[in-house]
């Protein structure tokens, strides 16, 4: 599944081609690709045509693009993206070749885009797999009614790390489950998570009171680190299901020194790295440098 950085690389990618654009047509492909939305396809397509799109935003996980305006007594809107396991938001020159998997397309009139003063755009959502969507949702603060109850991520100017260490220190539960708590913090799935915890040499299943405010700074500092470094590098990609807004795969992979690599050698001590069951996953780590906490049984 998409995690921050994919996920941030989509938003700055879309940036530039919607924002200030005119939405001029809908074409709903896939009512599947809908679930997230309240109404059917005409109604989606009502609400957006003829609207201005703002700037792209994120937390965690969840992007949006503020709509402009307001229908009735409807109030603020957003359209918000979720991409699942295999989503992808795709910008084209309108009559491009098709993109497999498109479930919904977006004409769009992009001011910024010709001298003239307008230029035509199409934004493709893909989906494989159908766990993700488009919706039209109310937004409360700027944020979307699904994502109010996500926490601000790592790279949030507004993240407060002391506060998040705190919170996690009280948690009896394994630190890394922790971590993929998105009301904790957010952005954050198995792939950051174990390279993360391989940086700070804590084994997944240690519990978070038994970390000390240091250790869990630290900790959110290498979740930091990792998350910028992916960034950096485009994000994830194992296949062609995540791709950036031009089709593009992200090469971070090429980067890891945990996730992936059970059976390999640990890249810091030379130890065989290990794949273990983990909550219907998997978690991969070196029995060397991050050893199972003492009484807890895993």
């Amino acid at each position: 599944m998409p995690e921050l950085p994919e996920v941030e690389v989509v938003r700055a990618g879309l940036a530039p081609a919607v924002t200030g654009a005119r939405i001029e047509g809908v074409e709903v492909l896939d009512v599947r690709s809908l679930s997230r939305h309240t109404g059917g396809p005409e109604d989606f397509e009502a609400t957006l045509v003829g609207r201005t799109l703002g700037v792209p935003a994120r937390r965690g996980k969840f992007l949006w693009v503020p709509l402009d305006g307001e229908i009735g007594e409807r109030g603020p809107e957003a359209l918000l993206a979720h991409l699942g396991m295999s989503g992808q938001m795709l910008v084209r020159e309108p009559g491009a070749a098709a993109d497999r998997h498109t479930r919904i397309r977006l004409l769009l009139d992009q001011p910024g885009l010709h001298p003239s003063g307008h230029g035509p755009v199409e934004v493709r959502f893909a989906d494989q797999r159908l766990f993700g969507g488009l919706a039209v949702r109310p937004t409360v603060d700027g944020v979307p009614d699904q994502a109010a109850h996500i926490a601000l991520d790592p790279i949030d100017p507004a993240f407060d790390a002391s506060a998040v260490a705190r919170r996690l220190r009280m948690r009896r539960q394994g630190v890394k489950a922790a971590l993929l708590d998105q009301t904790l913090v957010s952005g954050i799935g198995n792939i950051y998570a174990d390279e993360a915890l391989w940086r700070s040499r804590l084994h997944y299943a240690t519990p978070g009171e038994r970390i000390t405010q240091a250790r869990a700074l630290a900790l959110l500092a290498d979740v930091r680190d990792v998350l910028d470094l992916a960034l950096a590098e485009g994000g994830t990609s194992f296949d062609a299901q995540y791709v950036n807004v031009n089709g593009q795969a992200g090469y971070f992979a090429h980067s890891l020194n945990a996730y992936g690599r059970g059976g390999l050698p640990c890249p810091r001590c030379g130890s065989t790295m290990v794949r273990e069951p983990w909550a219907n996953r998997s978690s991969t780590r070196c029995p060397r440098c991050q050893r199972r906490p003492r009484g807890i049984a895993v």
